[in-house]
Protein backbone atom coordinates (compact mmCIF):
# COMPACT_ATOMS: atom_id res chain seq x y z
CA UNK A 1 0.00 0.00 0.00
CA UNK A 2 1.57 3.27 -1.13
CA UNK A 3 0.80 6.93 -0.47
CA UNK A 4 0.87 6.89 3.33
CA UNK A 5 2.95 10.07 3.54
CA UNK A 6 1.71 13.66 3.77
CA UNK A 7 3.78 16.82 3.31
CA UNK A 8 6.84 18.04 1.43
CA UNK A 9 9.68 19.43 3.60
CA UNK A 10 7.85 18.66 6.84
CA UNK A 11 6.17 15.31 6.31
CA UNK A 12 4.87 12.33 8.21
CA UNK A 13 4.18 8.72 7.33
CA UNK A 14 1.66 6.78 9.40
CA UNK A 15 1.62 3.02 9.89
CA UNK A 16 -0.43 0.40 11.70
CA UNK A 17 -3.98 -0.89 11.84
CA UNK A 18 -6.90 -0.48 14.23
CA UNK A 19 -6.51 -3.95 15.76
CA UNK A 20 -2.79 -4.48 15.21
CA UNK A 21 -0.28 -4.43 18.08
CA UNK A 22 0.49 -0.73 17.63
CA UNK A 23 0.12 2.33 15.43
CA UNK A 24 2.53 5.18 14.85
CA UNK A 25 4.21 7.60 12.52
CA UNK A 26 7.59 8.71 11.27
CA UNK A 27 7.94 12.50 11.12
CA UNK A 28 10.61 13.76 8.72
CA UNK A 29 11.96 17.24 8.11
CA UNK A 30 12.01 18.23 11.79
CA UNK A 31 14.69 20.91 12.28
CA UNK A 32 17.41 20.06 14.81
CA UNK A 33 17.77 21.42 18.34
CA UNK A 34 14.07 21.72 19.12
CA UNK A 35 13.12 20.69 22.66
CA UNK A 36 10.85 17.64 22.34
CA UNK A 37 9.63 14.94 24.71
CA UNK A 38 6.63 12.66 25.12
CA UNK A 39 5.17 15.28 27.47
CA UNK A 40 4.92 17.71 24.55
CA UNK A 41 2.84 15.23 22.55
CA UNK A 42 0.69 13.43 25.13
CA UNK A 43 -1.76 16.27 25.97
CA UNK A 44 -2.96 16.40 22.35
CA UNK A 45 -3.42 12.62 22.23
CA UNK A 46 -5.37 12.78 25.49
CA UNK A 47 -7.86 15.15 23.86
CA UNK A 48 -8.46 12.72 20.98
CA UNK A 49 -8.35 9.37 22.76
CA UNK A 50 -11.49 7.23 23.11
CA UNK A 51 -13.42 6.69 26.31
CA UNK A 52 -13.20 10.28 27.57
CA UNK A 53 -16.99 10.67 27.91
CA UNK A 54 -20.20 8.71 27.36
CA UNK A 55 -20.61 10.47 24.02
CA UNK A 56 -17.67 8.74 22.31
CA UNK A 57 -16.58 5.15 21.74
CA UNK A 58 -15.86 3.30 24.99
CA UNK A 59 -12.79 1.55 23.62
CA UNK A 60 -10.22 2.07 26.40
CA UNK A 61 -6.95 3.14 24.85
CA UNK A 62 -4.44 5.14 26.95
CA UNK A 63 -2.78 6.27 23.70
CA UNK A 64 0.55 6.57 25.49
CA UNK A 65 3.14 7.77 22.98
CA UNK A 66 6.79 6.70 22.86
CA UNK A 67 9.56 8.49 20.97
CA UNK A 68 11.77 5.86 19.32
CA UNK A 69 14.19 8.01 17.34
CA UNK A 70 15.19 11.51 16.32
CA UNK A 71 15.59 12.93 19.85
CA UNK A 72 18.80 13.01 21.89
CA UNK A 73 19.19 14.59 25.32
CA UNK A 74 15.78 16.21 24.99
CA UNK A 75 16.38 17.82 21.60
CA UNK A 76 15.59 16.87 18.03
CA UNK A 77 18.64 15.85 16.02
CA UNK A 78 17.34 16.49 12.51
CA UNK A 79 16.82 12.75 11.99
CA UNK A 80 13.34 11.29 11.47
CA UNK A 81 11.26 11.29 14.66
CA UNK A 82 9.57 7.91 15.07
CA UNK A 83 6.54 7.72 17.37
CA UNK A 84 4.67 4.61 18.54
CA UNK A 85 1.34 4.13 20.31
CA UNK A 86 0.38 0.66 21.56
CA UNK A 87 -3.11 -0.75 20.94
CA UNK A 88 -4.24 -2.32 24.20
CA UNK A 89 -8.05 -2.67 24.02
CA UNK A 90 -8.94 -4.05 20.61
CA UNK A 91 -11.83 -6.55 20.50
CA UNK A 92 -11.45 -8.28 17.18
CA UNK A 93 -14.14 -10.83 18.07
CA UNK A 94 -16.75 -8.06 17.73
CA UNK A 95 -16.15 -8.15 13.97
CA UNK A 96 -16.18 -11.90 13.41
CA UNK A 97 -19.81 -11.92 12.25
CA UNK A 98 -19.18 -9.38 9.49
CA UNK A 99 -15.84 -10.53 8.10
CA UNK A 100 -17.49 -11.64 4.86
CA UNK A 101 -19.89 -8.69 4.59
CA UNK A 102 -19.32 -5.15 3.40
CA UNK A 103 -20.41 -2.47 5.87
CA UNK A 104 -22.46 0.24 4.09
CA UNK A 105 -20.75 3.62 4.22
CA UNK A 106 -17.35 2.10 4.97
CA UNK A 107 -14.32 1.42 2.81
CA UNK A 108 -14.76 -2.37 3.04
CA UNK A 109 -15.96 -2.79 -0.55
CA UNK A 110 -13.50 -0.37 -2.14
CA UNK A 111 -10.52 -1.77 -0.23
CA UNK A 112 -11.43 -5.26 -1.36
CA UNK A 113 -11.80 -4.11 -4.96
CA UNK A 114 -8.42 -2.36 -4.91
CA UNK A 115 -6.24 -4.77 -2.93
CA UNK A 116 -8.09 -8.08 -3.06
CA UNK A 117 -7.70 -8.35 0.70
CA UNK A 118 -8.99 -6.37 3.67
CA UNK A 119 -8.57 -6.32 7.42
CA UNK A 120 -12.15 -6.54 8.69
CA UNK A 121 -11.14 -5.97 12.33
CA UNK A 122 -12.40 -2.44 12.91
CA UNK A 123 -11.58 -1.45 9.37
CA UNK A 124 -7.87 -2.09 9.66
CA UNK A 125 -5.95 0.69 7.96
CA UNK A 126 -9.11 2.66 7.08
CA UNK A 127 -10.10 2.99 10.73
CA UNK A 128 -10.19 6.39 12.42
CA UNK A 129 -7.76 4.84 14.89
CA UNK A 130 -5.08 5.98 12.42
CA UNK A 131 -5.81 9.60 13.32
CA UNK A 132 -4.01 9.21 16.64
CA UNK A 133 -0.78 9.09 14.63
CA UNK A 134 -1.76 12.33 12.89
CA UNK A 135 -2.35 14.03 16.22
CA UNK A 136 1.11 12.94 17.38
CA UNK A 137 2.66 14.32 14.19
CA UNK A 138 0.69 17.53 14.65
CA UNK A 139 2.17 17.97 18.13
CA UNK A 140 5.65 17.86 16.60
CA UNK A 141 4.52 20.37 13.95
CA UNK A 142 3.44 22.77 16.69
CA UNK A 143 6.97 22.66 18.11
CA UNK A 144 8.32 23.55 14.67
CA UNK A 145 5.89 26.47 14.36
CA UNK A 146 6.75 27.81 17.81
CA UNK A 147 4.65 29.76 20.26
CA UNK A 148 3.92 32.55 17.79
CA UNK A 149 1.33 30.46 15.95
CA UNK A 150 -1.73 29.39 17.92
CA UNK A 151 -4.02 26.66 16.60
CA UNK A 152 -7.43 25.92 18.07
CA UNK A 153 -10.51 24.00 16.99
CA UNK A 154 -14.15 23.69 17.95
CA UNK A 155 -17.32 21.87 16.97
CA UNK A 156 -19.78 24.38 15.55
CA UNK A 157 -22.56 22.03 14.44
CA UNK A 158 -23.78 18.58 15.48
CA UNK A 159 -26.31 17.10 13.11
CA UNK A 160 -28.85 19.86 12.55
CA UNK A 161 -28.00 21.66 15.80
CA UNK A 162 -25.65 24.67 15.59
CA UNK A 163 -23.93 26.92 18.08
CA UNK A 164 -24.78 30.59 18.61
CA UNK A 165 -21.68 32.42 17.36
CA UNK A 166 -22.55 35.47 19.46
CA UNK A 167 -21.70 33.32 22.51
CA UNK A 168 -18.34 32.07 21.12
CA UNK A 169 -15.81 31.66 23.95
CA UNK A 170 -12.61 29.72 23.29
CA UNK A 171 -12.18 29.12 27.03
CA UNK A 172 -15.31 26.94 27.01
CA UNK A 173 -13.94 24.46 24.44
CA UNK A 174 -12.00 22.52 27.06
CA UNK A 175 -14.85 22.53 29.56
CA UNK A 176 -17.27 20.20 27.76
CA UNK A 177 -17.12 16.85 25.93
CA UNK A 178 -18.10 18.38 22.57
CA UNK A 179 -15.31 20.97 22.17
CA UNK A 180 -18.12 23.55 21.94
CA UNK A 181 -17.26 27.26 22.23
CA UNK A 182 -20.89 27.93 23.17
CA UNK A 183 -21.50 26.84 26.77
CA UNK A 184 -25.26 27.24 26.51
CA UNK A 185 -25.64 24.65 23.75
CA UNK A 186 -23.90 21.84 25.65
CA UNK A 187 -26.90 20.58 27.65
CA UNK A 188 -29.02 20.60 24.50
CA UNK A 189 -26.37 18.63 22.60
CA UNK A 190 -26.18 16.09 25.44
CA UNK A 191 -29.91 15.42 25.22
CA UNK A 192 -29.82 15.42 21.41
CA UNK A 193 -26.99 12.88 21.17
CA UNK A 194 -28.51 10.66 23.87
CA UNK A 195 -31.69 10.52 21.78
CA UNK A 196 -29.73 9.71 18.62
CA UNK A 197 -27.88 6.90 20.35
CA UNK A 198 -31.05 5.49 21.92
CA UNK A 199 -32.44 5.24 18.39
CA UNK A 200 -29.29 3.27 17.41
CA UNK A 201 -28.34 5.96 14.93
CA UNK A 202 -25.57 8.55 14.47
CA UNK A 203 -25.08 12.15 13.33
CA UNK A 204 -22.43 14.17 11.55
CA UNK A 205 -20.76 17.42 12.54
CA UNK A 206 -18.99 20.55 11.32
CA UNK A 207 -15.62 21.40 12.83
CA UNK A 208 -13.88 24.78 12.65
CA UNK A 209 -10.13 25.14 13.12
CA UNK A 210 -8.34 28.48 13.38
CA UNK A 211 -4.67 29.45 13.25
CA UNK A 212 -3.64 32.80 14.69
CA UNK A 213 -0.23 34.40 14.26
CA UNK A 214 0.57 33.06 10.78
CA UNK A 215 2.58 35.77 9.00
CA UNK A 216 1.77 36.99 5.52
CA UNK A 217 3.59 35.21 2.72
CA UNK A 218 3.30 31.49 3.42
CA UNK A 219 2.02 29.44 0.50
CA UNK A 220 2.38 29.66 -3.27
CA UNK A 221 0.19 31.08 -6.03
CA UNK A 222 -0.28 28.00 -8.22
CA UNK A 223 0.30 24.34 -7.40
CA UNK A 224 1.17 24.62 -3.72
CA UNK A 225 -1.59 26.96 -2.63
CA UNK A 226 -1.89 27.08 1.13
CA UNK A 227 -5.66 26.67 0.95
CA UNK A 228 -5.36 23.79 -1.54
CA UNK A 229 -3.00 21.94 0.80
CA UNK A 230 -5.33 22.62 3.73
CA UNK A 231 -8.27 21.26 1.76
CA UNK A 232 -6.26 18.14 0.91
CA UNK A 233 -5.23 17.71 4.55
CA UNK A 234 -8.75 17.98 5.91
CA UNK A 235 -10.27 15.78 3.20
CA UNK A 236 -7.72 13.08 4.08
CA UNK A 237 -9.25 12.75 7.57
CA UNK A 238 -11.59 9.78 7.94
CA UNK A 239 -15.29 10.54 7.31
CA UNK A 240 -14.69 14.11 6.08
CA UNK A 241 -16.88 14.92 3.06
CA UNK A 242 -16.48 18.68 2.64
CA UNK A 243 -14.04 21.53 3.36
CA UNK A 244 -14.35 25.30 3.17
CA UNK A 245 -11.93 28.17 3.79
CA UNK A 246 -13.21 31.42 5.26
CA UNK A 247 -16.71 32.15 3.97
CA UNK A 248 -16.44 29.00 1.86
CA UNK A 249 -19.64 28.05 0.06
CA UNK A 250 -21.29 31.05 1.69
CA UNK A 251 -19.17 33.32 -0.51
CA UNK A 252 -21.32 32.32 -3.48
CA UNK A 253 -24.25 34.24 -1.98
CA UNK A 254 -22.26 37.38 -1.12
CA UNK A 255 -21.91 40.48 -3.24
CA UNK A 256 -18.42 41.34 -4.41
CA UNK A 257 -18.21 44.56 -2.39
CA UNK A 258 -18.93 42.56 0.79
CA UNK A 259 -16.66 39.60 0.11
CA UNK A 260 -13.58 41.62 -0.92
CA UNK A 261 -12.09 42.17 2.57
CA UNK A 262 -11.27 45.89 2.37
CA UNK A 263 -8.02 47.25 3.81
CA UNK A 264 -6.78 50.26 5.72
CA UNK A 265 -3.48 51.28 7.31
CA UNK A 266 -3.42 51.04 11.11
CA UNK A 267 -0.31 51.91 13.11
CA UNK A 268 1.80 51.64 9.99
CA UNK A 269 0.54 48.18 9.08
CA UNK A 270 -2.05 46.80 6.68
CA UNK A 271 -5.30 45.94 8.47
CA UNK A 272 -8.18 44.02 6.92
CA UNK A 273 -11.72 45.10 7.74
CA UNK A 274 -13.16 41.59 7.37
CA UNK A 275 -11.92 38.04 6.79
CA UNK A 276 -14.20 36.34 4.29
CA UNK A 277 -11.06 34.95 2.61
CA UNK A 278 -10.15 32.96 5.72
CA UNK A 279 -6.65 34.39 5.90
CA UNK A 280 -5.53 33.24 2.44
CA UNK A 281 -5.41 35.26 -0.80
CA UNK A 282 -4.16 33.77 -4.06
CA UNK A 283 -2.94 30.69 -2.20
CA UNK A 284 -0.75 32.80 0.14
CA UNK A 285 -1.39 33.71 3.78
CA UNK A 286 -2.44 37.32 4.36
CA UNK A 287 -1.48 37.59 8.03
CA UNK A 288 -5.08 37.26 9.17
CA UNK A 289 -6.45 34.31 11.10
CA UNK A 290 -6.62 31.20 8.92
CA UNK A 291 -10.12 29.73 9.22
CA UNK A 292 -11.00 26.23 7.97
CA UNK A 293 -14.20 24.25 8.40
CA UNK A 294 -14.86 20.64 7.49
CA UNK A 295 -17.93 18.45 7.48
CA UNK A 296 -17.83 14.98 9.03
CA UNK A 297 -20.41 12.41 7.95
CA UNK A 298 -22.43 10.33 10.45
CA UNK A 299 -20.73 7.22 11.81
CA UNK A 300 -21.44 4.34 9.43
CA UNK A 301 -21.07 1.51 11.98
CA UNK A 302 -24.61 1.02 13.28
CA UNK A 303 -26.33 -1.70 15.32
CA UNK A 304 -29.44 -1.06 13.21
CA UNK A 305 -29.71 -3.77 10.49
CA UNK A 306 -28.77 -2.46 7.05
CA UNK A 307 -28.85 -4.00 3.59
CA UNK A 308 -25.55 -5.06 2.07
CA UNK A 309 -23.84 -7.79 0.06
CA UNK A 310 -21.23 -10.42 0.86
CA UNK A 311 -17.80 -10.94 -0.68
CA UNK A 312 -19.26 -13.87 -2.59
CA UNK A 313 -21.94 -11.67 -4.15
CA UNK A 314 -25.03 -12.57 -2.10
CA UNK A 315 -27.53 -10.12 -0.68
CA UNK A 316 -27.41 -9.91 3.11
CA UNK A 317 -28.30 -7.83 6.15
CA UNK A 318 -25.67 -6.47 8.52
CA UNK A 319 -25.66 -5.03 12.04
CA UNK A 320 -22.29 -3.80 13.25
CA UNK A 321 -21.37 -4.67 16.82
CA UNK A 322 -18.52 -3.13 18.77
CA UNK A 323 -17.85 0.27 20.30
CA UNK A 324 -18.41 3.24 18.01
CA UNK A 325 -18.85 7.00 18.24
CA UNK A 326 -22.45 8.19 17.82
CA UNK A 327 -20.87 11.39 16.46
CA UNK A 328 -17.36 10.77 15.16
CA UNK A 329 -17.00 14.49 14.57
CA UNK A 330 -16.40 15.10 18.28
CA UNK A 331 -12.95 13.52 18.29
CA UNK A 332 -12.20 15.04 14.88
CA UNK A 333 -11.51 18.41 16.50
CA UNK A 334 -7.92 17.63 17.65
CA UNK A 335 -7.33 15.79 14.36
CA UNK A 336 -8.27 18.89 12.36
CA UNK A 337 -5.97 20.98 14.55
CA UNK A 338 -3.14 18.54 13.90
CA UNK A 339 -3.55 18.59 10.13
CA UNK A 340 -3.65 22.40 10.16
CA UNK A 341 -0.40 22.41 12.16
CA UNK A 342 1.29 19.97 9.77
CA UNK A 343 0.38 22.03 6.69
CA UNK A 344 1.55 25.26 8.31
CA UNK A 345 4.86 23.73 9.45
CA UNK A 346 5.44 22.43 5.93
CA UNK A 347 4.73 25.83 4.38
CA UNK A 348 6.86 27.62 6.95
CA UNK A 349 9.85 25.53 5.90
CA UNK A 350 8.99 25.87 2.21
CA UNK A 351 8.80 29.65 2.60
CA UNK A 352 12.11 29.75 4.44
CA UNK A 353 13.71 27.59 1.75
CA UNK A 354 12.49 29.79 -1.10
CA UNK A 355 12.87 33.34 0.21
CA UNK A 356 15.13 32.95 3.25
Amino acid sequence: MSLNTFGRLFSFTTWGESHGPAIGCVVDGVPPRLALSEADIQPYLDRRKPGTSRFVTQRREPDQVRILSGVFEGQTTGAPVSLMIDNVDARSKDYGDIKDKYRPGHADYTYDQKYGIRDYRGGGRSSARETASRVAAGAVARKVLGDGVRIRGAMVQMGTETIDRSRWNWDEVGNNPFFSPDADVVSHWEKYLDEVRSEQSSVGAIIEVVAEGVPAGWGAPLYAKLDADLASAMMSINAVKGVEIGAGFGAASLRGEVNSDEMRMQNGKVAFLSNYAGGILGGISSGQDIVVRFAVKPTSSLPTPRRTVTQSGADADIATKGRHDPCVGIRAVPVGEAMLAVVLADHMLLHRGQVG
